[in-house]
């Protein structure tokens, strides 16, 4: 018997070995196939939390930017202000001091035309004066002409 059970027990070990493996090897498939979905499934999590991730990162730096966008044209807006405000202050002084040389030259017309109206009314009242000396100088002679005759 101890060679059957020497037999028995070798052909029982292969048995058992084999049976063994077999079902090793099915529950490590079925171990394996089940995590490579858990894997999968932790894996698309962490890619979607990392994507999530990124998103966030991407918003934060877009409202960086804009607001650093926002700001550079608030001052180019308050540069162009001023510009504009010293272009008008510089347009302002000439326009006076124009208006100024403009008040000065019609002043000195003024003052010219007056002085020649002056003297042109000056003329008038002296052809009128003469005129008048002349009709009476002949209506004088005329009256001793006849005076005479």
């Amino acid at each position: 018997m101890n060679g059957l059970e020497a037999l028995t027990q070798s052909e029982l070990r292969g048995w058992v070995a084999s049976i063994v493996e077999e079902v090793i090897k099915e529950k490590l498939g079925e171990f394996v196939i089940k995590h490579e979905r858990e894997a999968r499934e932790i894996s698309l999590v962490e890619r979607l939390l990392r994507v999530e991730e990124e998103l966030k990162f991407l918003r934060q730096l877009e409202e960086e930017r804009f607001s650093a966008l926002m700001k550079e044209m608030n001052t180019r807006f308050e540069a162009m202000n001023a510009r504009f405000e010293a272009l008008q202050k510089e347009m302002n002084t000439r326009f006076e001091a124009l208006q100024r040389e403009m008040d000065t030259r019609f002043e000195a017309l003024q003052k010219e035309m007056n002085t020649r109206f002056e003297a042109l009314e000056r003329r008038f009242n002296f052809l009128q004066w003469l005129i008048v000396g002349g009709f009476s100088f002949l209506s004088l002679l005329l009256v001793l002409i006849r005076f005479e005759s």
